[in-house]
């Protein structure tokens, strides 16, 4: 059996508050416990603002997990408050958990591994769901490598500031008739963003419930590769309706989308997963419109798909056609009927059919829960 979050709350008891004379638990200064396997992320906030309290909490609870448990990788996000007597400020490490009014559908599409084309399926599946007659939005939570305002032409356009009942808020940018949002829109292109995840979670924060979505069939978020801090922000902020797996045919990208799986699979996340996309599956050069070339090999999301048991949405595939569109702005599934964009059609309508499978069998998702000690749950 893995570690537990009563495991860790039980090594955390052992720690004292700085100056506070209470362990962090009876205190009240964790916020959020999250284990994922071996990871272990522990939210906790003090309200001494001195650099070597905060140190020294942190070293104390990396140093106290690490010792019961060695094969644990640990981070500490910590917060400082002044405590008030009127009222109980939240973590601002994490984003709050609530449900956008408006939006019906959240679809989060995901891949264990960079550079599979994760992107590209999303925006081209917002576009046939806009085709379909679905209204349509995307996040991008790419914070450290947006695309999407490349991808739909309009890099060079800002977000306007809207007043609604009284409150000010982000008008997402149109494109194709599709709601967008994306850092992309707040950053210099020519220079990196080096945030650490509260400022990233904060910024998501605010791309997500400081914007005036309006009214959405589906809202289609863009993740990082892999599985990280941004992954676990979205799911405490959102009951994500069900998520898209994206990968290659090749060995190495399925076993990086197997991990993707099986995040939301865990059981303290408990994300429904409609299904895997296979992207770049074969190659079809103009001059042999019969032949198919399977570059990377043949069928291994498909395969994936099967042992795990999940649906399989579909292939795309290798054409020359389809980055360039995403390069200049104009995703190939605005086109009609090309191989391209019935390619996209079919996956778009097996993760909608899925959809409809899920929404039936199964009860609405819940945001992952921000934990306080008091109620720890050990689940």
């Amino acid at each position: 059996m893995g570690i537990t979050k009563s495991d860790i709350k039980l090594v955390l008891e052992t720690i004292t508050a700085p100056g506070e004379g209470k362990s962090l638990v009876e205190n009240n200064n964790i916020t959020n416990i999250v284990v994922f396997g071996d990871e272990i992320i522990v939210d906790v906030k003090i309200s001494n603002p001195t650099l070597q309290a905060k140190k020294k909490t942190e070293t104390e609870i990396e140093k106290a997990i690490v010792a019961k448990y060695p094969e644990a990788k640990v981070k500490v996000n910590l917060a400082v408050e002044a405590k008030a007597k009127e009222t109980t400020q939240a973590n601002p490490n994490v984003i709050k958990g609530d449900k956008i009014p408006g939006i019906q559908n959240i679809i989060a599409i995901a891949s264990g591994k960079g550079g599979v084309g994760k992107s590209t399926v999303t925006a081209n599946m917002a576009v046939t769901l806009q085709k379909m007659g679905f209204k349509v939005g995307v996040l991008d939570a790419d914070v450290y490598g947006p695309s999407m305002h490349i991808m739909f032409d309009v890099a060079k356009e800002k977000p306007i500031s809207v007043d609604v009942d009284g409150r000010s808020k982000m008008k997402p940018v149109e494109s194709y008739g599709i709601k967008l949002l994306s850092l992309g829109f707040f950053t210099n292109p020519n220079e990196a963003v080096i945030w650490r995840g509260p400022m990233a979670s904060k910024a998501l924060n605010q791309m997500i419930f400081d914007a005036d979505w309006g009214t959405l069939d589906f809202l289609l978020i863009d993740l990082p590769p892999g599985t990280g801090d941004i992954h676990l922000s979205i799911v405490q902020a959102l009951p994500i309706t069900g998520a898209v797996v994206v990968s290659t045919p090749q060995n190495i990208a399925l076993a990086d989308a197997k991990k993707g799986v099986a995040m939301f699979k865990q059981k303290n996340i408990k994300v429904p997963v409609l299904g895997i996309v296979e992207n770049m599956s074969y190659f079809t050069p103009a001059e042999l419109p019969d032949n198919k070339y399977y570059i990377f090999g043949e069928n291994g999301a498909k395969h994936l798909a099967e042992d795990i048991e999940t649906a399989f949405l579909g292939e795309v595939p290798l054409v020359q056609g389809i980055r360039e569109g995403g390069d200049v702005g104009h995703p190939v599934a605005l086109q009609k009927e090309t191989p391209q964009e019935l390619a996209f059609k079919d996956i778009t309508k097996n993760m909608v059919a899925e959809l409809l499978k899920r929404n039936n069998d199964l009860p609405p998702t819940e945001v992952v829960k921000i934990t306080t000690m008091s109620g720890c749950s050990t689940k």
